[in-house]
């Protein structure tokens, strides 16, 4: 219907290599990030559903620019419900626009993924979350790395404030630890991992927000998860909402929660600034 939209946005899709690292991450490692982070930058954490567990288990949020999910299996769920309009066991219900009914175009028993005793939550929406569990950390620019002017702006990048949000460093949780209600244990391949996702995977308030709420209620309106920064060399478009064509205009645009950051890059001698650039480009 005509206007029945209120707020309207771009966004773009999120990089998922990686992503079963951040699923390795146990709840403990937000909480000593937050209480790292300065007065008035600290990420807000929410605890959101995970559909395949039994009905009241939450964890820390952690996928999707509003911190939607916690795990890949809800995660894919959602995904294959709202991109592709594929219902699951997990999201049995088709998506309508003020009630209208799609049977007339859909004659396929909901729900449309089929599942098993193997996999009870649905065949594909399972192989999703598995593939993303198997994808590897996208890997920093072996040609750039070492070099003088990568090296200083890292440094930069830490001292000017960039790192207390793009938070450096986690650590995956041991082998077998048992998360999202028992129905995700983790594998050796995943477990005690020292991995560098440049954020701290929280909603802040950095003035680029959409007004949307999604989770977490009104205070999450313009907030938006802090995007993970590996493979970031290799985005042309930035931004959640891909209108930042260049390195500088992205960091600009940060306000709020960032202002004092932002201060701190503007300060920078142009030198400065083109290494601090440098290094983002090595990621």
């Amino acid at each position: 219907m005509l206007g029945a939209d209120n707020i309207t946005t771009f966004r773009v899709s999120l990089n998922t290599l990686g992503d079963g690292f951040i699923e390795a991450i146990p709840d403990s490692e937000f909480t000593r990030v937050r209480n790292a982070q300065p007065s008035g930058m600290k990420g807000q954490i929410i605890n959101v559903p995970v559909l395949e567990g039994a009905a009241g288990t939450t964890r820390i949020a952690r996928f999707g620019w509003k911190n939607q999910h916690a795990s890949l299996i809800s995660f894919s769920a959602d995904a294959y419900l709202n991109e592709m309009g594929i219902t699951s066991k997990l999201q049995p219900t088709e998506n309508t626009h003020d009630g209208l009914s799609v049977a007339a175009f859909d004659t396929v028993a909901d729900p449309e993924d089929v599942f098993n005793a193997t996999n009870p939550f649905g065949v594909d929406v399972e192989a999703f979350a598995r593939f993303m569990r198997s994808t590897k950390v996208p890997p920093r620019d072996a040609a750039t790395i070492n070099t003088p002017d990568v090296v200083a702006g890292g440094s930069l990048f830490t001292s000017v404030g960039c790192a207390n949000c793009h938070t450096p460093t986690f650590t995956t949780a041991p082998v077998n630890t048992s998360f999202n209600g028992g129905k995700f244990i983790v594998p050796a391949a995943l477990a005690d991992k020292i991995i560098h996702p440049y954020s701290d995977l929280m909603l802040h308030d950095v003035g680029t927000g959409d007004g949307i709420i999604q989770n977490g209620g009104s205070s999450t309106m313009n907030k938006l998860r802090t995007p993970p920064l590996w493979g970031l060399r290799t985005r042309s478009r930035l931004m959640h909402d891909t209108l930042d064509l260049t390195r500088n205009n992205a960091i600009l645009a940060h306000t709020n929660e960032a202002e004092p950051v932002i201060q701190n890059y503007i300060n920078l001698s142009t030198t400065q600034k083109n290494q601090l650039i440098a290094f983002i480009n090595s990621l």
